[in-house]
């Protein structure tokens, strides 16, 4: 299901270097977030700024769509689009959960889908 939302603007999240690598060379083009309060709020339309260490870049949301599990994500969505072309959904289910435990799993599973921005 696609949430929505009203666009709140601008906002910023800090990512892990290799995602951030990933999302920095166009191959990732979707982020996946859990359901706290400020992933909430984004909505189709926003800029979206990723950090990682001294490096940053923005992005447009272009989707943002909400699942009860990671699984269910991960069969709705492009495995390559989140996790680079050479993670399989194995292994990337395996590194989301690395980041997110069963009990933030539970506060929903978010796909930001992306679109670099020039800059």
């Amino acid at each position: 299901m696609t949430a929505q939302h009203p666009p709140t603007g601008e906002h910023s999240l800090n990512i892990r270097k290799p995602y951030f690598d990933l999302i920095a060379s166009g191959a990732k083009t979707i982020e996946v977030r859990v359901g706290y309060p400020r992933i909430r709020k984004i909505a189709v339309g926003d800029t979206l700024r990723f950090t990682s260490e001294d490096t940053s870049l923005s992005t447009r949301i272009t989707d943002v769509k909400e699942y009860d599990s990671f699984p269910a994500m991960l069969e709705a969505e492009d495995t390559a689009a989140i996790g680079g072309p050479d993670m399989t959904p194995d292994q990337l289910i395996t590194a989301i959960r690395d980041i997110y435990p069963p009990e933030k799993e539970a506060l929903g599973v978010f796909a930001l889908h992306l679109t670099r921005l020039p800059g």
